[in-house]
């Protein structure tokens, strides 16, 4: 007879589970010793014949709750695969929509190196940041470099009213100016994947809770 339960409560108990079957395994013994002339074994102090059936009983008991596990694991995989869930980013498996979740938070069995998004994100703001501070720098060198050639060619206490000579200056200032070469919009480009990881992120973690919450599962 099948048993029908709610993801959440599947889940709950499957966690459940693995507490007590990793207890139970800690707990049990299934080998100890004995010596002809005695009658209890070395370490349970308790009769041969009793040690052998908590034995039995305990390898017993691991094994059902083992099945039980599986069982209802199987049962939360199979449910994960057929369920969908939608976001404003489209249409996912509840078990695509984990996947998706934990690469994203680099909780997967790459650690990190499969959040793509992240490391984009990463990598242009790393070199955006990068490339306005090198052109800080050499525009401030520029501008100290033509603050030389005024006074080179005004003198320091001299002034001058033709201005021509210092046309030279404003255009060499210009022509070594350094920009920035930003055809992507590194700036808007970093915003808009920031929001769309953190709205992204935010519906996987209600329509998973949602669907978990609604959808049955049958435990066979």
């Amino acid at each position: 007879m099948s048993e029908k339960m709610l993801v959440t409560q599947a889940l709950d108990e499957r966690d459940l589970l693995v507490k007590k079957i990793t207890d139970k395994i800690s707990k049990a013994s299934f080998v100890d010793t004995i010596k002809p002339n005695e009658d209890k074994v070395y370490a349970k102090r308790i009769d041969k014949a009793e040690y052998a059936k908590e034995a039995e009983s305990a390898y017993q008991q691991i094994n059902d709750l083992i099945e039980r596990f599986q069982k209802i694991d199987a049962a939360i995989v199979d449910s994960n695969a057929k369920t969908e869930v939608k976001t404003s980013y489209g249409t996912f498996t509840v078990a695509g929509a984990i996947s998706l979740r934990s690469r994203l938070r680099g909780m997967d069995s790459y650690e990190g190196d499969a959040d793509f998004e992240g490391k984009l994100q990463e990598k242009l703001n790393n070199e955006y940041n990068e490339r306005v501070r090198f052109c800080d720098i050499k525009n401030s060198q520029l501008q100290n470099t033509a603050e030389s050639m005024r006074l080179s060619i005004l003198g320091r206490d001299t002034k001058v009213k033709d201005d021509k000579p210092l046309g030279v200056v404003d255009a060499y200032v210009k022509e070594n100016t350094t920009e920035l070469v930003d055809p992507l919009d590194v700036k808007k480009k970093l915003e808009l994947l920031e929001e769309k990881r953190n709205v992204l992120l935010t519906e996987l973690d209600t329509q998973i809770k949602v669907s978990n919450a609604t959808t049955f599962v049958e435990i066979a």
